[in-house]
């Protein structure tokens, strides 16, 4: 787990839990085989001092591929533009009974340009 000081599209401040998951083996398109890690960005309304104290800690959760909206993705270690069809998102535990989740769908795009920020 890391985490990083985002800015809004609004231009408030905000830090983001950067989360991974376990290594997963993956066929290619092209049929070979390889070594991955899911990732996934968390907006937080933690404070600095919150997000460094959860470094290292393990949550009771998975990261999972999801379908979205076409959205272009340059890899950084090639500089290669790739056009990719999900994102990866975050599953908590199951909520005790009478409690709700509030979704917040964010485009990707929109992550990406403020990861860059």
């Amino acid at each position: 787990m890391d985490y990083k000081l985002r800015e809004s599209l609004e231009g408030r401040t905000f830090y983001a839990l950067t989360l991974q998951g376990g290594i997963e083996f993956v066929k290619s398109s092209t049929g070979g085989m390889y070594v991955t890690i899911r990732k996934c960005s968390l907006p937080t309304t933690f404070d600095e001092a919150t997000c460094v104290s959860l470094i290292g800690q393990e949550l009771p959760s998975r990261i999972e591929r999801v379908k979205c909206e076409s959205y272009e993705y340059t890899i950084p270690q090639t500089g290669e533009v790739v056009l990719h069809k999900h994102r990866y998102e975050y599953v908590g535990q199951e909520l005790p009974a009478g409690q709700e989740v509030i979704r917040m769908h964010t485009d990707p795009v929109d992550l990406m340009k403020a990861e860059r920020a």
